[in-house]
């Protein structure tokens, strides 16, 4: 049977770029035909999608890897490449994205939210792109750039109106089950739900989600149990409707004093989140409660606290549509320029987009395709920036993965 998964790993590869192709015309009566080698094409790109039809991140638990398509190589006659299809990965929304250190990358919040997880790799050019008036017949074309690889860590917020937030055994699956048409496990005995659920509750024309959260215990804002990963599908709630178990052997305020410090706990603006408190199991109550009680099996006060949180629900999405309209998505900072670092090995690192695509693409056993990287480097700065940075005759200098030594006239 299939659960539910909130947590789970990506590997996405990105395709690689085809290679140029090196090619001159051979045609009857066409004593020196001209360069003809076609590019390679580009690479596929891996996306991740947020949709709506995606529940969980089960589909990647066991398979974790996505990889696009790679561009083909460039041939003569001038034809290109064909370019390697996108991949688009549907993740839940709501999903957040992580790289291994545990930085957020991105976070996918509303239905059809987009993110690049891996960048395809250009294809390479053909030699027909290097004539010029000094090189008449280039010999050399660029290799296919390989595509991005990584690894990130996922991590699924319900996006939920209301969450439901209380003690085990508190009622609260009996309570969604009454107001919605989710079917969640119910026993008498604490922690039967060990999975969060949601419920689509219509009041006229209203409608809002409803997520039960596995109970809480005490130190849950500590890792206690499995606090982290329940406290997290709170977060993204507007509203917070707290079950106090009336039928509990603990006073009901202890209850409301200890889900209320690990919610602040867990994250201090909780505390300040709008929230109704309940106080539940009336049927079988054994303690005195001055506020709204409900009772999930009779149903007593349930249409009354259904018509408050949908009254909050509203008011919440009123505030926020006021403050923004716009994805709440991060993306990672793309580094521009040319920068140049002390390496561990004392030489120095040189590091950017466009100097490590002037060596990834060229082939270094060609002398004249040597001979343009070096062009390449000097035009984007690279020279200057390593006099600047202090290199001298001799120096190792790594672009890449690859290593070469620093002459002062590069």
């Amino acid at each position: 049977m299939s659960g539910f998964v909130d947590e789970a790993q990506l590997h996405a590869k990105a395709g690689d770029g085809g290679a140029g192709a090196i090619s001159f015309r051979r045609e009857a009566h066409v004593a020196k035909g001209g360069p003809d080698g076609g590019d390679g094409g580009h690479g596929g790109h891996v996306w991740l999608v947020a949709d709506h039809n995606t529940a969980s991140l089960l589909g990647f638990k066991d398979h974790p890897h996505r990889r696009a398509e790679s561009g083909t190589h460039g041939s003569g006659k001038g034809r290109h490449g064909s370019t390697g299809r996108d991949i688009e990965v549907p993740v839940p929304a709501g999903t957040v994205v992580r790289d291994l250190e545990g930085t957020v990358v991105a976070d996918l919040v509303h239905e059809g939210d987009r993110w690049m997880a891996a960048r395809g790799g250009q294809g390479g050019r053909g030699n027909a792109r290097f004539l010029a008036n000094w090189r008449r017949a280039p010999g050399f074309a660029e290799q296919g750039e390989v595509g991005e690889e990584h690894w990130f860590n996922l991590e699924l917020k319900l996006m939920a109106d209301v969450a439901i937030v209380g003690f085990p055994n508190a009622g609260k699956s009996t309570l969604i089950s009454r107001i919605s048409a989710a079917k969640p496990k119910i026993a008498d005995y604490p922690f039967t739900t060990l999975q969060p659920h949601l419920g689509v509750v219509r009041l006229g024309e209203t409608e809002f989600v409803v997520a039960d959260i596995p109970g809480l215990i005490e130190g849950a804002s500590e890792g206690r149990g499995l606090g982290h990963q329940f406290l997290r599908h709170i977060e993204r709630a507007s509203t917070l409707l707290i079950l106090i178990d009336l039928a509990s052997e603990m006073p009901p305020d202890d209850q409301q004093r200890i889900l209320l410090h690990e919610l602040a706990s867990h994250r201090p603006e909780l505390a300040e989140r709008p929230r109704v408190v309940v106080g539940s199991r009336a049927d079988v109550a054994v303690h005195e409660w001055d506020g709204l009680k409900i009772s999930g099996v009779t149903g007593d006060g349930v249409s009354e606290l259904v018509g408050r949180l949908a009254t909050m629900v509203t008011e919440a999405r009123e505030a926020v549509a006021v403050v923004t309209t716009e994805s709440f998505v991060i993306h990672r900072p793309e580094g521009e320029g040319v920068r140049v670092e002390r390496a561990e090995d004392g030489g120095f690192r040189v590091s950017g987009r466009p100097a490590e695509r002037a060596v990834a693409l060229s082939d270094l056993t060609n002398a004249e395709a040597v001979a343009y990287a070096q062009h390449r480097l000097k035009r984007l700065g690279v020279d200057r920036a390593l006099a600047r940075a202090g290199a001298k005759e001799g120096d190792l200098v790594h672009i890449g993965t690859f290593t070469f030594e620093y002459q002062a006239d590069l």
